[in-house]
């Protein structure tokens, strides 16, 4: 057996071996910490069991929607993200290469004759009101198109039973009721806007089967969208969404879209949706000469000659008041709008 002795330089030798050996657990010491954290979440259940999704969710987002190409700033065809509106204190995704997740080139598979309706739709808005889109007629925002991160008003609640399960957008305060109980689908006869949902739990991933659409509405209904704006929906469309508690304070949205009418494929979207808190409930009405934005109608509010002529209520928080008073003035409103909003008249 060979004994090596190490004389003086011992003791920068052991010094030595020590920082290599202990440097990368102090360097990993974070990760520890964060992979201790996460792994003590657990999902929070409801009494039958399965994942509490109930609360408050908002998902605003700056990712583009479609995968961008070289030199491109924005989606193809005008488009805002939702960082270019945000004026809610909620929590902001990070920015992904694209919402689109399959095809892998992050873009949508249209067909051809779905891009020329939707600019005979654009080109003849002068001629009947029919080929504006539904939530430009205050109609609905559509199914999926609720769930499409926006400019603004991005809220949804979700609200839980053992049979049902309840989501409230925001935005033109839809619900969609969806029952969990296993019935079928109806029939063609009960052909809607928003279709027929139908939920049904895989493990801890709450999936929902929608069918049953009236033919008559946009797959995608905000400027953020970019080119899909305006995009038929066909009576074929079918859709299957996915959301799953990731941790604490996510939801993993997940939808893949198939209509052979309009798309020579499926195709899937994804993008978290964080938990929020409600925002200040205000609507925008569109009169014969003027767009209009004022809060919700309370007995009793005042005009606050500080807030740009917008009423504030009584119980409208100091919060609530700076947001208000931040907002333009109607005449700044109507010209800021006009690129995004036709006033009817």
């Amino acid at each position: 057996m060979r004994v090596y002795r190490f004389g003086r330089s011992a003791p920068h030798l052991t010094a030595a071996a020590l920082a290599v050996a202990c440097g990368s657990l102090l360097l990993a010491s974070p990760q520890s910490d964060r992979t201790a954290v996460k792994a003590r979440w657990t999902v929070s259940r409801t009494a039958d069991g399965h994942p509490d999704l109930q609360g408050m969710w908002t998902n605003y987002d700056p990712t583009p929607f479609e995968r961008l190409n070289p030199g491109e700033e924005r989606p193809r065809e005008p488009a805002v993200s939702t960082a270019d509106w945000l004026i809610q204190d909620s929590p902001i995704s990070a920015r992904r290469a694209a919402m689109v997740v399959d095809p892998p080139d992050g873009r949508v598979p249209l067909r051809q004759e779905a891009i020329a309706k939707r600019d005979v739709d654009y080109a003849s808005r002068g001629d009947s009101i029919e080929h504006f889109g539904p939530w430009e007629r205050c109609i609905t925002r559509g199914v999926p198109g609720a769930m499409f991160p926006g400019a603004y008003n991005n809220g949804h609640q979700i609200v839980q039973t053992r049979d049902f399960v309840v989501m409230h957008s925001e935005m033109i305060h839809e619900a969609r009721v969806i029952p969990l109980d296993g019935r079928p689908h109806l029939g063609r006869e009960a052909a809607s806007w928003s279709g027929d949902s139908r939920g049904r739990w895989e493990g801890d991933t709450l999936v929902v089967d929608t069918v049953n659409f009236n033919g008559r509405s946009w797959i995608a209904t905000n400027a953020a969208a970019g080119w899909l704006r305006g995009i038929p929906q066909s009576e074929a469309c079918h859709l299957v969404e996915r959301l799953t508690r990731v941790d604490a304070n996510t939801i993993q949205y997940r939808i893949t879209i198939e209509d052979p009418n309009v798309y020579t494929r499926p195709w899937t979207v994804a993008f978290p949706v964080e938990q929020g808190r409600p925002v200040p409930d205000l609507r925008i009405r569109v009169s014969r000469r003027q767009l209009r934005l004022e809060e919700h109608a309370e007995p009793g509010r005042q005009i606050d000659p500080s807030s740009n002529g917008v009423c504030v209520a009584p119980s409208c928080s100091t919060e609530c008041a700076a947001f208000l008073r931040r907002l333009p003035t109607r005449g700044e409103l109507n010209r800021d709008c006009s690129r995004h909003y036709t006033q009817i008249g």
